[in-house]
């Protein structure tokens, strides 16, 4: 199954969080901090503005910092998605 996202929303997919600290501390499940960072997964065509589309800043495979509470998750053939409006990206990670 596919999600193909609408207006300008795009599909995330957060990456892995490091299991250890900087001085070699291994974190427990529950201690470690879910990150903001992601991989776009899918991209709408972009939002309706005055009759013309506006064009999405981020493709598939740009890793972005996102809001921490922000977007609606979703989980298909067992793996976990957000879906989230372009407006809440806060960075392209280069």
């Amino acid at each position: 199954m596919n999600i193909k996202p609408l207006g300008d929303r795009i599909v995330i997919k957060r990456l892995e969080a490091e299991e250890t600290t900087k001085s070699g501390i291994v974190l427990a499940g529950t201690a470690k901090e879910r990150p903001q960072e992601a991989e776009v997964v899918a991209v709408g065509p972009g939002a309706m503005v005055d009759g013309k589309r506006v064009e999405m800043e981020v493709k598939v495979g740009d890793k972005v910092l996102f809001s921490k509470y922000i977007g609606t998750e979703v989980k298909v053939d067992g793996e976990e998605y957000i879906i989230i409006k372009q407006e809440d990206v806060l960075a392209v990670v280069e």
